[in-house]
């Protein structure tokens, strides 16, 4: 009886050793499942946090990369407008030479015309003439040419109107007589002509 007494304490202590040890199981597995659930939650917020920051960075990259086209493209601008600048400083240096001689040029011209109404003059107008053309020629290679305004439509960006006249011969807004030549330097107007305008 003792030893069925013993054998019955033996069986108890047995299964409540199996249960202890279902139940430790069962905590370690689902302690496992919780673990294992938390590195997914960790891995998937690892993937979304990289995928956010490759997105910024690459906007980022495309923002740098748009201002450095930017940049070269106002560099070429830059050099394209120094360059042109520089043509045309090159092409209009002599401007300011130019237009200190012009009155030279306008009393040469009225010097020939009261020389050419006194016949005793005439060596002395053909020599002035000489020095004209001459003078003429050297700033005709220069690029300057005087402007043709008797007969042509008043335009204010070639002419200066001193004074409108009546004229049977030419319709309203017609250049009629010159007073002071203009002279185009290139293709730049270096000095207005001064013109009486119809009327």
């Amino acid at each position: 009886m003792k030893e069925n007494q013993e054998i019955q304490d033996l069986d108890n202590e047995m299964n409540e050793n199996r249960e202890d040890a279902a139940v430790e199981h069962a905590n370690t597995d689902a302690h496992a499942d919780a673990s294992s659930a938390e590195e997914g939650h960790v891995e998937v917020l690892d993937t979304a946090h990289l995928e956010n920051e490759v997105q910024r960075l690459q906007t980022l990259a495309d923002d740098y990369q748009q201002r450095a086209l930017r940049t070269q493209a106002d560099f070429d601008n830059f050099r394209k407008r120094t360059q042109k600048e520089k043509e045309d400083f090159a092409k209009y240096a002599s401007s300011k030479l130019i237009t200190e001689l012009l009155p030279i040029i306008d009393n040469f011209d009225r010097a020939i015309t009261a020389a050419g109404d006194i016949a005793d003059n005439d060596s002395f107008a053909k020599g002035v003439g000489m020095i004209f053309r001459q003078l003429e020629s050297v700033l005709k290679s220069e690029g300057l040419e005087p402007m043709d305004t008797i007969g042509q439509p008043f335009n204010p960006e070639f002419h200066q109107a001193i004074m409108q006249v009546e004229s049977d011969e030419h319709e309203e807004g017609v250049v009629v007589e010159e007073v002071q030549k203009g002279y185009m330097l290139k293709d730049r107007v270096l000095r207005p002509a001064m013109v009486k305008v119809s009327m």
